[in-house]
């Protein structure tokens, strides 16, 4: 009697998980490996309403996100709406600046504006970044220094300029002269030497070359050495007009524009990387899954087997970017 209640125990349980998958494939979810219902198969914006509910890297994914589209805003505002970069000589006259401010003005105006309602985007960008450094194998002072400097680089490195050609655009009946000096020291502000991404890159690259849990490949701390050099080379710029020293010289800002853009380009790869890897752990990170392998779970095979916290569903799902 025991050993038939058993067995119909089973076979109930059986029925009963297979009604819940012929659930979940009638309803259009997809199911993992570990039976944890995906996203449905449904529209983008329900499956991004999907992954903002259940995603458990959804904080992680926005903060990428948000990076992205920051950077795309800020090259179409600098270059053609504002004309900010490349930068206009730096020995012009009083009246070759007046007329520059005076043909930009709108572009100026409009440009900053837009740049004024989305410079908060660089604060989880930099979140995103100590996010990193904390999931490496070194001191949590490397995370919270590299974000207590970062929390005020927006200033130097993006808003003062703003500030100050938006003065420029406004005060269109100002005196040349200060006309003229508005227009330097927003230019000698913003490619001048910027003490805070230089000591901000050498926090990241030694982190990255002490690390022990691979989250960032070692070419890349190399990588954060070169994008401080750049802040090195600039500092003549307070000094020359001309040549490739001046402020839009072939080293001042050509030279350091490559560098920057590779830079750029390479850390929001990598940290893209490092969310679809991420498994939660404390312990070196998997490598990115493997397409021929048909799986997208971010975490695969780690080096000691299996993630710290198992085989999860949660973290299966979250491999693949909303």
């Amino acid at each position: 009697m025991t050993g038939a209640s058993m067995t119909g125990a089973s076979m109930t349980g059986a029925s009963m998980t297979g009604a819940s998958m012929t659930g979940a494939s009638m309803t259009g979810a997809d199911t993992t490996s570990d039976g944890m219902t995906g996203p449905p198969a449904g529209s983008p914006l329900s499956r991004f309403a999907w992954h903002c509910r259940n995603n458990p890297k959804r904080e992680l994914w926005f903060a990428w996100y948000a990076t992205v589209i920051f950077y795309i805003i800020f090259f179409v505002v600098f270059f053609p709406v504002t004309k900010a970069e490349p930068p206009p000589h730096p020995w012009w006259s009083d009246a070759q600046v007046a007329a520059w401010f005076q043909q930009n003005h709108h572009g100026l105006l409009i440009g900053f504006g837009i740049i004024f309602a989305v410079a908060g985007m660089t604060a989880p960008q930099n979140a995103l970044i100590a996010y990193s450094m904390r999931r490496m194998s070194v001191s949590r002072a490397f995370a919270y220094s590299y974000l207590v400097m970062y929390s005020l680089s927006a200033v130097p490195g993006l808003l003062l300029l703003c500030v100050v050609l938006s003065v420029g655009a406004m005060q269109t009946g100002l005196d040349p002269a200060a006309t003229h000096w508005l227009f330097d020291f927003a230019f000698l502000s913003y490619i001048g030497t910027m003490g805070v991404f230089l000591v901000g890159s050498l926090v990241w690259m030694l982190a990255i070359l002490l690390d022990k849990n691979r989250v960032m490949p070692k070419w890349f701390g190399y990588l954060n050495l070169c994008n401080a050099l750049t802040e090195v080379v600039v500092a003549p710029a307070w000094i020359f007009h001309t040549g490739v020293l001046a402020w839009n010289g072939l080293i001042s800002w050509w030279v350091n524009m490559v560098v920057f853009g590779i830079y750029t380009g390479a850390f929001i790869t990598l940290l893209r990387n490092l969310i679809r890897r991420e498994d939660f752990g404390d312990g070196p990170l998997p490598d990115l899954p493997s397409k021929a392998a048909g799986g997208n779970t971010p975490h695969g095979n780690t080096p000691h087997g299996n993630t710290p916290h198992g085989n999860t569903g949660a973290a299966s799902l979250a491999g693949t970017a909303p």
